[in-house]
């Protein structure tokens, strides 16, 4: 088979999710030829992940006929042929839908292959003097080896018809001793660490992803993002997410010095640091946002919308979302009003309810809640589904309402009248004391996330059903 010259830049899809196959232009006359093996920017146009390779390798091949695999390592490969020819030979060795899927083909220098992690890579040279190279995207270790998952050669329920028969092909002794497919023990999916994992958002988190194996929770004694020791001692490259629950959001005491120290040590220096990890290792981060980023003088927010916080929590807050935002993968989601498992306002208001206290509450600041149920189904969706990455809305939709009557809602849910809440302007409410200034408007606009796939539900129906779970939960 003679090297075809000049053909153009392709991408062909493969049996084996993330396994792509490109056509590469080479280019040659009476003096040899010439390619460019790997080039980040049109591959990545055409829809190859951008893998970050760091190692590049050259596996030399004297006679036709050596065979070598079938190895699924710990890190993605590009590989492509610098001279002969292969016939490869690629099977699916991941956990899930997918597991034991084959695909085969012959390369030569024009052509070049992207195997995911997981997927088990084998070929077998087909001409003498045959160098096979291949791009990783970590640094190879002792430790990885015991990260790889191995397939026999000669495994029947694959049935790969090697070109040259494996009886007379050169293998070593370890490659003809791998386990067949029936005793393999598939390579599991990356890790997602969630932080902050015994907050609201984090025990939502918890519940959403109740019986995934491959999500990691970690509260604050698991993992301190206030301490350098904690980033440390981890392999970072086997996680693909970090969720971020994790926040200093007293608000008040953020005004005092000691608050201040302990907002910006959780919200920028701890935040910094997940950056710079999460960059390094092409981990997409996700970090929870709140509507304390502006001002409130505009009564609807846009994600574009320029910062303007009004407090030290605010300050701090945006910036964070700064520093996320210089992450290459990653999703800052904004929230408002925030209530789930824990001390919120709507549990506050229904036990001031159930124990007849009529209560004074704030009428001039307007907004949504937030309920973590549905900002965790959010961030679910958004990782699930690979949706564009930036900053996105998410609060409950539903008409804007003030502090005031979201409390009379609550009152009528549980029995008591809508009037026993007495509305009052903030400046009064907080009057003789040191609290922080609040955005008097909270609204964000949800149609970036709604465009995404993802439509939280109505704050009315959230909070009827929050109302519900919580007096079962009482037993009343």
């Amino acid at each position: 088979m003679e090297l075809t010259f000049s053909k153009p830049l392709k991408a062909h899809t493969t049996p084996i999710p993330g396994v792509v196959l490109y056509d590469l232009p080479v280019h040659g006359d009476n003096r040899g030829w010439f390619k460019e093996n790997w080039q980040r920017e049109k591959m990545v146009a055409l829809g190859l992940p951008d893998f970050r390779p760091v190692q590049n390798n050259i596996s030399f091949n004297e006679k036709a006929g050596t065979t070598r695999g079938i190895h699924a390592e710990p890190w993605d490969k590009f590989i492509s042929v610098a001279t002969g020819r292969i016939f490869g030979a690629w099977v699916d060795l991941r956990e899930g839908p997918s597991f034991g899927t084959v695909f085969t083909a012959e390369l030569d220098p024009s052509q070049a292959i992207f195997i995911p992690r997981g997927v088990g890579n084998a070929f077998q040279t087909l001409v003498d003097n045959t160098a096979y190279t291949y791009l990783v995207n970590d640094h190879w270790s002792a430790d990885a080896q015991g990260q790889y998952t191995f397939l026999n050669l000669a495994d029947p329920s694959s049935a790969i018809a090697w070109p040259i028969p494996l009886e007379q092909a050169e293998l070593s002794d370890k490659d003809r001793m791998h386990p067949v497919l029936s005793d393999v023990v598939p390579m599991p999916a990356k890790k997602i660490l969630v932080l902050g994992a015994n907050g609201q958002l984090g025990q939502a988190l918890r519940q959403a992803y109740s019986g995934t194996p491959t999500v990691e929770f970690a509260g604050r004694s698991e993992f301190d993002l206030t301490d350098p020791d904690a980033f440390s001692g981890r392999n970072w490259r086997n996680y693909s997410a970090i969720i971020n629950a994790a926040a200093y959001t007293a608000v008040d005491e953020a005004e005092t010095p000691e608050g201040r120290r302990g907002a910006w040590a959780a919200n920028v220096s701890a935040v910094a640091k997940l950056a710079e990890v999460a960059e390094a290792n092409g981990i997409i981060l996700v970090h929870v946002s709140s509507d304390y980023v502006f001002d409130g003088t505009r009564p609807v927010h846009t994600e574009d919308e320029p910062f303007s916080p009004l407090g030290v929590y605010g300050q701090t807050k945006a910036a964070g979302d700064a520093v996320v935002a210089a992450v290459s993968r990653h999703y800052i989601i904004r929230t408002s009003w925030v209530i789930g498992a824990g001390k919120n306002f709507v549990d506050t208001m229904a036990s001031l309810a159930e124990r007849g206290i009529s209560p004074t509450v704030v009428d001039d600041q307007i907004g949504r809640l937030s309920f973590t149920q549905d900002i965790a189904a959010g961030i679910v969706h958004l990782l699930e589904t690979g949706a564009q990455f930036g900053t996105y809305n998410l609060s409950n939709t539903g008409e804007p309402r003030s502090w005031a009557e979201i409390a009379r809602s609550v009152f009528e849910l549980n029995g008591r009248s809508a009037a026993d809440v007495t509305g009052v302007s903030t400046e009064e409410y907080f009057a003789g004391s040191a609290a922080a200034a609040r955005p008097a408007n909270s609204t964000l606009d949800l149609s970036k996330i709604v465009d995404a796939g993802y439509r939280p539900r109505d704050m009315d129906e959230a909070l009827k059903a929050h109302t519900a779970a919580t007096r079962q939960r009482q037993g009343s």
